[in-house]
């Protein structure tokens, strides 16, 4: 996943030489290859899963092995689960977020706070922020400066207020965690080579955060059949944009099931307008009966012609 990298600072924990010292010690079974078993020897490990956190995932992020058997639970993982809860990260969401993100465990107290009381500045509510934390949990990582620039990227790029920008990354907190050049190059795709205007593009945005971090052959891909095969203007993609989210063989099939029918009418200012949002959103039966006016059992016959 392109959101999953940490930044480097979280893995500079800890030494070759240290790892090397800590795995060395007589207590600990020699040069085992995973942490199942280190549990027995090691409190934090054993206090770490029986709050949910799933060892097998964590050996496969870098360095974060030797990074928890370094810790101690009660001088340094407490605080930062106290610290967690305080932000708002469930009791029974713990072992999952620390599965994700074991590194969070080896980060400065203060450091954390610090970030925290940056988003509080920036006036994201304290449901907002337990909310981002928990759908990307690598955002406390990263330093305020960092966490600025990204809010700041937005702002500007985009040409958002203040408040539709903390929309967007309520909505999306991965756009503050992930590598931005996706991003730069989506926002690209959609002005040169679809052609959309700067102000659609905010507006497409805002309604639908995830086309930032959509692939870019899918994205031109499902453009190309709405706008030229289907004959969609961009101002009616700027009004429906989560077309972008669906799966392109259902908007064919769907479009081509209508156009059989005679049904395929995207123009508003006609008497049998379908608008593209049901065109997506609606379940196979609904979109029969109530669109195209026909039963489930023409549509499949109809599929099997294709």
């Amino acid at each position: 996943d392109w959101d999953d990298i940490p930044p480097s600072s979280a893995l500079e924990v800890i030494s070759e030489e240290e790892a090397v010292q800590i795995i060395a010690e007589p207590l600990l079974p020699f040069q085992s290859s995973t942490l199942r078993d280190y549990v027995d020897h090691s409190e934090t490990l054993t206090k770490l899963v029986h709050l949910g956190v799933d060892l097998s995932q964590v050996e496969k992020r870098q360095k974060a092995g030797q990074l928890l058997l370094t810790l101690d639970f009660e001088k340094d993982v407490k605080k930062i689960l106290l610290f967690l809860k305080d932000v708002g990260v469930e009791d029974n969401q713990l072992g999952q977020f620390l599965t994700k993100n074991p590194y969070i465990l080896g980060e400065d107290l203060e450091a954390l706070e610090t970030r925290v009381a940056y988003l509080k500045s920036k006036k994201f509510g304290k449901s907002e922020i337990a909310q981002m934390v928990s759908r990307a949990p690598y955002l406390l990582l990263f330093s305020v400066e960092r966490l600025d620039n990204r809010l700041g990227f937005f702002k500007n790029e985009l040409g958002l207020s203040v408040k539709k920008t903390k929309d967007l990354v309520i909505r999306l907190p991965r756009l503050l965690t992930g590598k931005i050049e996706p991003v730069k190059e989506n926002l690209q795709v959609c002005q040169i080579e679809l052609g959309f205007q700067r102000n659609e593009i905010q507006q497409i945005v805002c309604k639908t955060p995830k086309i930032l971090t959509a692939s870019k052959k899918r994205l031109k891909q499902t453009f190309d059949y709405l706008h030229n095969i289907m004959g969609i203007p961009h101002h009616m993609l700027t009004r429906f944009p989560q077309v972008f989210n669906s799966k392109l063989l259902r908007i064919r099939e769907r479009h081509m099931f209508l156009a059989f029918l005679g049904r395929a009418q995207y123009d508003p200012a006609q008497p049998s307008y379908i608008p593209l949002d049901q065109l997506v959103s609606l379940p196979d039966e609904v979109f029969c009966t109530e669109i195209a006016k026909a039963s489930m059992q023409d549509f499949e016959n109809f599929l099997k012609t294709l």
